[in-house]
């Protein structure tokens, strides 16, 4: 059962597009186990996933210095939010905004939000403010989500939750100022992108914040506590909860760098099954991970969440979005390698990561 539920769901994923699903222009060569579990996703699948390798052992993508591009990557995410979110007038209010923002964070989705833009031609400085914009908008939902009313959490990025610091109300308000900021942030330093393109990353970010995006997840992830769920309701949850964020940083980067519609909708779907990895590989690591995540594992279980681990078991989830990476290169395949190298990098650093 869980099989067939699991092939409807990528199959779901994969009809969701505007643009027919086609196979890859450059194939990956696939190394595998002589022992083969086909059940998962409709895929042929190693019992320990496969390993895609590019065919060349030349190629810009297998030698990309992955850990060296995101430490310059989140080193200048991390300077441009410092200047974004100055200090001022109410103190208080802007030190609860800085606390969590400026708190270190692996910067995901500002550097995927980078790596599109620059894919299709664009540059970095352009699409800095939209970086910094998304990174706030995670950073509300973040403080959100660890409130006592949503998921309870006192830690996050290795520090006490920001409620925990500065109170319930500051908090909230801290939320609300920073989803503003962020909307304030894009359209001011945003230049030369067209106002058209502008109005829509800035429609595409702000509907994968509400009620088709984190907010609808969140609402179905606290309804559905201590119930049971189906795999089809855990993957809408999960894809709103966190997908639509992951989906639209990669499509608004190439929004902003200049990127037609083909690009646009090839990195969109690269995106969602990234966005759907991102949250199972969350989930597995609250399952089996340790402080390094930066907030107490274990809350899942606690909650009695509907979790991947908890209806398929950790190696089988594992699978799954191991899976879904692999879907994800796929679309990378129609651009360039070595621009698309990031990117590729990027979606096997989401389902290797222990925090």
């Amino acid at each position: 059962m869980a099989s067939v539920l699991l092939r409807n769901c990528i199959n779901a994923l994969k009809n969701h597009s505007r643009l027919p699903f086609s196979p890859a222009k450059l194939v990956p060569e696939v190394q595998e186990a002589t022992h083969v579990a086909k059940s998962l996703l409709g895929l042929p699948f190693t019992t320990k996933a496969k390993t895609m390798m590019m065919k060349s052992q030349n190629n810009p993508v297998s030698e990309f210095k992955i850990d060296e591009y995101r430490t310059m990557k989140v080193n200048q995410i991390n300077k441009a939010l410092e200047e974004a979110v100055p200090m001022q007038h109410p103190t208080l209010l802007h030190e609860a905004m800085r606390y969590t923002l400026l708190a270190g964070g692996k910067r995901i989705f500002g550097t995927l939000c980078i790596a599109s833009c620059e894919l299709v031609g664009g540059n970095e400085s352009v699409v800095m403010p939209l970086a910094c914009a998304g990174e706030m908008l995670v950073t509300m939902a973040v403080i959100q989500d660890d409130l006592p009313c949503l998921d309870n959490d006192d830690f996050r990025r290795g520090k006490p939750a920001n409620h925990m610091v500065f109170g319930e109300a500051t908090a909230i308000l801290a939320c609300q100022a920073l989803f503003c900021q962020a909307i304030e942030h894009l359209a001011i330093k945003t230049k030369v992108v067209s106002p058209e393109r502008l109005l829509r990353v800035i429609v595409e970010i702000c509907s994968a914040a509400g009620s088709e995006g984190v907010a609808a997840g969140q609402m179905m992830d606290i309804t559905s506590e201590g119930k049971e769920v189906s795999l089809t309701e855990l993957e809408f949850i999960h894809r709103h909860k966190c997908g639509k964020s992951i989906e639209a940083s990669v499509a608004t980067g190439s929004l902003v760098g200049g990127g037609n519609e083909e690009d646009i909708e090839r990195l969109r779907k690269y995106g969602k099954y990234l966005g759907l990895a991102y949250q199972v590989w969350d989930d597995i690591i609250d399952a089996t991970g340790s402080a390094e995540m930066g907030k107490k594992p274990g809350r899942d279980l606690q909650r009695d969440k509907a979790t991947y681990p908890k209806l398929m078991g950790i190696d089988e989830a594992k699978n799954y979005a191991k899976g879904l990476v692999a879907e994800a290169h796929k679309e990378l395949a129609y651009f360039d390698s070595s621009k698309a190298a990031p990117l590729y990098h990027m979606a096997n650093f989401i389902v290797s990561r222990t925090y």
